[in-house]
């Protein structure tokens, strides 16, 4: 069983739209983030004259799936912003909206120590593939000794952790339902069991698996070969998987060429069917035939008769 962790959020001006602070109990690292509107307000405070990593966060125009990201370092975070803060002519960054930097409570964070967090970090959002990134290839940064390197390590796993909560999924694991095996020292997963969705007249048959509140429809599923439901919705979805080869044609189909995370059931079962649809009654549990709702409404419900007996 996977511990808990306590995280102390605090609303800088009261409001959830404006700057937010974040801490981990027994962690030195303290995260602000906000809007690109705050700027004034953040640049002013301590935090941004310290040494630091910062991320800039946008949307991306040619992916709607993804956000597009920067990942940088400086010894003063609020000269930086500064900087990003002009036109693409001056030498700035005009796509992002959000920022979020990640400073030491103890100041005890060095340059060498943010270059190379800002090379791991660069390095983890490339793998994990939740973003378009703006960097260039990353630097490997290995000027630190052994020591420093273990402590920036558990630096970035408390980023990972914060983050999220925060809205920023780009570093957050893709647990696929193709990936191993977690180890015995790590948790595994909670995995759904395997639900079909198939559309006898047109001779498809879709899979999926839910993992960790994500749900997954599984590589080879299949789904019609054109969106045929009205403007809108899930079409612009539909195309940006054909454009990015997940969804690829064969024998008149599309099929996936490897697992898909989407938001709901519903957005899964939309893209498989080329039109709009109840995920939650089109997703069936392939070993009975229960209905993706009726399977968590008993997930839900078990708990309750479990302590009414108990």
């Amino acid at each position: 069983m996977t511990q808990g962790r306590s995280i102390r959020l605090f609303l800088v001006d009261g409001t959830a739209t404006g700057l937010i602070t974040a801490e981990i109990m027994n962690w030195t690292g303290h995260v602000i983030i906000g809007p690109r509107t705050k700027l004034a307000e953040l640049v002013k405070r301590p935090e941004c004259n310290r040494t630091g990593i910062y991320f800039l966060i946008g949307p991306d125009p040619d992916n709607s799936l993804r956000p597009l990201v920067y990942i940088g370092e400086t010894d003063d975070v609020g000269k930086r912003l500064k900087q990003h803060n002009r036109t693409e002519e001056q030498g700035g960054k005009d796509f992002w909206e959000r920022v979020c930097l990640v400073t030491s409570k103890d100041q005890n964070l060095t340059k060498a120590h943010v270059k190379y967090l800002e090379s791991q970090l660069i390095s983890r959002a490339r793998d994990v593939g939740r973003c378009s990134m703006v960097n260039g290839t990353a630097h490997e940064y290995i000027g630190l000794p052994e020591s420093d390197q273990a402590d920036m390590a558990f630096f970035v796993e408390q980023i990972r952790t914060v983050l999220p909560v925060l809205g920023l999924d780009f570093l957050r694991d893709t647990t696929r339902p193709s990936s191993p095996a977690a180890t015995p020292i790590s948790a595994e997963p909670e995995r759904s069991p395997i639900f079909t969705l198939e559309l006898r007249r047109h001779g498809i048959r879709a899979q999926a698996q839910e993992i960790d509140g994500e749900f997954f429809v599984l590589k080879g599923s299949q789904a019609r070969s054109e969106w045929r439901g009205p403007e809108g919705g899930y079409q612009n979805l539909f195309r940006q998987l054909c454009d990015d080869g997940v969804l690829r044609p064969e024998h008149g189909q599309m099929v996936f060429t490897d697992d898909q995370a989407f938001s709901s059931p519903s957005a899964a079962a939309a893209v498989v069917s080329g039109r709009t649809a109840n995920g939650r009654i089109a997703w069936v549990v392939a070993d009975s035939g229960q209905s993706y709702a009726a399977w968590q409404d008993q997930r839900v419900t078990e708990p309750a008769i479990e302590t009414q007996s108990g």
